[in-house]
């Protein structure tokens, strides 16, 4: 199996990156909520104690709450990513 080479992100990403982990992370909750009223046609998705919901449903809230977290999470994380290399392409002239 190939090792995949890990950079280390410049001290400048690590304030960023934080402040777009955090907006993923609401964005994805306003994603989800939005999701779960179409499903479902329902205000609030159930919570893991609810004790007036099936188990079902609360697996199923929480299989999309994952799916939307992952995608978004993985969305932020490549954006950020991308971001890095091209402002150190800019920095060395295009060579890397």
């Amino acid at each position: 199996m190939a090792k995949i080479k890990q950079q280390k992100l410049p001290l400048l990403y690590q304030p960023l990156g934080f402040v777009l982990s955090w907006a993923g992370g609401t964005l994805a909750g306003l994603a989800y909520r939005k999701v779960w009223r179409t499903i479902r046609h329902e205000e609030h998705a159930p919570d893991a104690l609810d004790p007036d919901r099936g188990w079902g449903e609360i697996l199923l809230a929480s299989a999309v709450q994952g799916a939307i977290f992952a995608v978004v999470r993985t969305a932020v994380d490549r954006t950020g990513a991308r971001a890095v290399a091209r402002s150190r392409r800019g920095r060395t002239g295009g060579r890397d």
